[in-house]
């Protein structure tokens, strides 16, 4: 029987997987936290499992599709997919970090309910959309995949929507945090499919983690 697929996301949530990923029983191939390998999918030392290593925005998308059973995923990129065969079960507690709305400090604070329309800079166009949309205010989303902090400086943009979880990048560029959207943290993600046909694997690995979580310590 093939081993099942556990995508996690590159970049700063890696760092936070591992004592998480060591408390569920996974240890993967020691070249797994080398950003510099070129290897994508890892062996670990469950042979019913591997690991795939993607951009944070891809994980949801190798789930929703099958290409991987489960994964972890920030919340805000749930958020922007709201993929229909992705079951969250679980708060991984980690990656903690907010989407927020930012604008120049330079900038007159005004009421944004007088607003018809604002033209936003961001790699999260669904969520931005929601968001003005529940205030009747019409968003024109410039997408971008990064830098967004530079747009209004540059008359891109008038705000921007992003993930922020200091705000040092932020205040670095001129931006002040007016709103926040949405706190969010990574998850556990699981194919809906998987889960129905291979309920006994894929439900165990749930438990794992479950587990894991429980056994996290506590903040001091």
């Amino acid at each position: 029987m093939r081993p099942l697929v556990l995508a996690v996301p590159k970049g700063r949530i890696l760092a936070e997987c591992g004592p998480l990923l060591a408390r569920a029983g996974i240890m993967p191939a020691p070249d797994y936290t080398d950003e510099d390998s070129r290897r994508l999918r890892f062996p670990t030392d469950h042979p019913g499992l591997d690991v795939i290593r993607v951009r944070p925005f891809d994980v949801a998308t190798f789930v929703a599709y099958g290409a991987a059973e489960l994964g972890i995923c920030g919340g805000d990129v749930l958020m922007e997919f709201d993929y229909p065969d992705i079951y969250a079960p679980l708060d991984l507690g980690i990656g903690a970090c907010r989407i927020s709305v930012a604008a120049p400090e330079s900038d007159t604070p005004e009421d944004p309910r007088r607003w018809s329309a604002v033209r936003v800079a961001t790699k999260y166009p669904a969520v931005a959309r929601r968001h003005f949309a529940a205030r009747g205010i019409a968003a024109e989303v410039v997408h971008l995949n990064g830098a967004m902090e530079i747009a209004p400086g540059l008359g891109l943009a008038r705000l921007i929507v992003d993930l922020v979880q200091t705000g040092s990048t932020l205040r670095a560029n001129g931006l002040r945090e007016t709103e926040v959207i949405a706190d969010v943290t990574s998850r556990l993600i699981v194919n809906r499919t998987a889960l129905k046909t291979d309920p006994e694997r894929v439900g165990a690995w749930i438990a794992r983690f479950r587990s894991a979580i429980e056994a996290q310590p506590e903040a001091a």
